[in-house]
C-alpha cells in the first residue's frame, strides 16, 4: 500500500484495530489479523523470527563460532573487525563486550551533523575507557543539509533514509579500505524484530535517493558517501565476502539490564527513546511521522519487546499513553531543526503540513534487483547444466532467458 494512502489511515472507514497479543494496529496499513485478533506481526515472529533465533548452548557454540572467525580473519591486522557506534545502548554496549571477548574493532562514528551533545559524550566516554581507536566520519553538512532539504520536499515518510544510508556506505567503505571482514552490529531481534515496511522505505536504494535529489536538491553530491545495491551485493556476498554480524542475538539481551550495566561502570547516560542520540531523529520519530502519516514506532520497538519477554503487553500500553514530546520539548526541537536546516519555522510546519506522497512516486532499483536475481539464477542455471546432457541443459537455458 502506497504511503499516501497508508497517511490516509486515520480518516478512512476501516475500522480501528489493535493486536491482542502485542500493540501493533492498523496504522500499518499491511497488516492483518487472525479470528482471534492476532496480528500478522506476531505470527511472522513465531515462523520467521523464533526459529532463526538461537538460545541456549546453540546459541553460545554460535558466539564462540562468530567470535572465533572474526579472530582469525583479522589475524595479522590491526583491526578485526568494524563496529558502528551511535552513542545509543545497543552499539555501546556491543563495544562493551567485544573488549570483554577480546576483539580488536575499529570503532567508526559516522557524523551527520544531528549528535546530541549526549550522544557524542557517550561515545568518548566507551572509547576511552575501552581504549579502542575511533574513526569519525563527518558528512559534508552542505550536502547533507541539502538532501535533506530534498526528502523534505519529497513528502515521503522515510526521512532518516539520508542519514541511514551514509552510515551504511561509509561503514562499507572502511570495511575495505582496511581489508576488514566482519562488521559487528548491535541490531538485535529482542528489541527491533518489528518493523513495518509500510512506515518506510529501504535506505539502502541508492536509485530511490538520488532520484529524490534529482528532482528536488539544489547541489551535487560530491563526497557524501553512496552505495548502490549491486555494489553492496558485490561487498557482502561476491568478491569481498564482508560480513554484518549481530552478536546481541547470541546472548540473553535486555535493555535495561544494558542501560544499568553501562551506566554504573562507565558513566554512561540514556537519551530517552530508540535512536534518539540524534536530534533529527527524535524530531522524525516522535513528530514528523505521528504527525504527518499517523505512525507511531513505539508501537513497533514497544511489540518487539512484548514477543521477546522484556515486557508485557499492559506495559507497552501504558508506556503508549505517555506522550512523545512534552510542549516545550517539541518546541525546542522544532526551533532547533528549522535553524539546522536554514528554514523559518513557518517553512518546517508547511512541510510536515503538505499532503504525503507514496515512495513510488520516486524511481527504485526494482529492476537492478530482477537483473541481479536473474544473473544469480543463470549462474545457478550453468552450474546444473554442466552435468546434464547437452539438448536438456540448451533448453533450460533458453527457458531461463525467455523468462527474464
Amino acid at each position: 500500500m502506497s504511503a499516501s494512502v497508508a497517511a490516509n489511515l486515520r480518516t478512512s472507514s476501516k475500522a480501528y484495530q489493535q493486536c491482542v497479543c502485542c500493540v501493533m494496529d492498523t496504522t500499518d496499513p499491511d497488516i492483518a489479523f487472525d479470528d482471534e485478533g492476532v496480528c500478522s506481526h506476531c505470527a511472522y515472529f513465531e515462523r520467521e523470527v523464533v526459529p532463526a533465533w538461537p538460545r541456549g548452548e546453540t546459541a553460545s557454540r554460535n558466539l564462540s563460532a562468530m567470535i572465533d572467525g572474526i579472530r582469525s580473519a583479522g589475524r595479522g591486522r590491526q583491526y578485526d573487525c568494524i563496529l558502528g557506534m551511535s552513542g545509543g545502548v545497543d552499539s555501546s554496549y556491543l563495544a562493551l563486550l567485544a573488549s570483554r571477548w577480546g576483539l580488536r574493532p575499529l570503532v567508526v562514528h559516522v557524523d551527520a551533523g544531528w549528535n546530541s551533545e549526549l550522544a557524542v559524550r557517550n561515545i568518548e566516554l566507551m572509547v576511552t575507557k575501552l581504549n579502542f581507536d575511533l574513526h569519525t566520519v563527518v558528512i559534508d553538512w552542505d550536502e547533507m543539509r541539502d538532501l535533506q532539504l530534498a526528502f523534505l520536499r519529497s513528502n515521503t515518510s522515510n526521512q532518516d533514509i539520508p542519514q541511514d544510508h551514509a552510515f551504511a556506505a561509509a561503514t562499507f567503505k572502511l570495511a575495505m579500505k582496511h581489508d576488514i571482514k566482519f562488521i559487528v552490529s548491535g541490531t538485535n531481534y529482542a528489541t527491533e524484530s518489528i518493523l513495518p515496511q509500510s512506515w518506510g522505505y529501504d535506505a539502502m536504494d541508492v536509485t530511490y535517493l538520488k532520484s529524490i535529489h534529482n528532482r528536488h536538491g539544489a547541489r551535487q553530491l560530491r563526497s557524501f558517501p553512496l552505495i548502490s545495491f549491486p555494489r553492496y551485493y558485490l561487498i557482502t556476498r561476491g568478491l569481498l565476502n564482508i560480513q554484518t554480524v549481530c552478536p546481541l542475538n547470541y546472548i540473553s539481551y535486555s535493555k535495561e539490564m544494558a542501560i544499568d550495566e553501562l551506566e554504573r561502570e562507565f558513566g554512561w547516560r540514556y537519551y530517552g527513546g530508540k535512536h534518539y542520540e540524534s536530534r533529527w531523529t527524535r524530531f522524525f520519530q516522535a513528530h514528523y511521522l505521528p504527525r504527518k502519516f499517523g505512525f507511531d514506532k513505539r508501537k513497533a520497538h514497544l511489540s518487539s519487546l512484548i514477543l521477546s519477554g522484556a515486557i508485557t503487553r499492559n506495559q507497552a500500553v501504558q508506556e503508549l499513553k505517555k506522550p512523545l514530546y512534552t510542549d516545550n520539548e517539541l518546541a525546542e526541537d522544532k526551533a532547533f531543526v528549522a535553524k539546522k536546516l536554514g528554514l523559518t519555522a513557518d517553512e518546517l510546519q508547511a512541510f510536515i503540513d503538505a499532503p504525503a506522497v507514496a515512495d513510488d512516486e520516486y524511481a527504485m532499483h526494482t529492476s537492478q534487483l530482477a537483473a541481479l536475481r536473474y544473473a544469480i539464477g543463470a549462474q545457478q542455471l550453468m552450474t546444473r547444466a554442466a552435468n546434464l546432457p547437452r539438448r536438456v541443459a540448451s533448453r533450460i537455458i533458453r527457458g531461463h532467458a525467455a523468462a527474464k
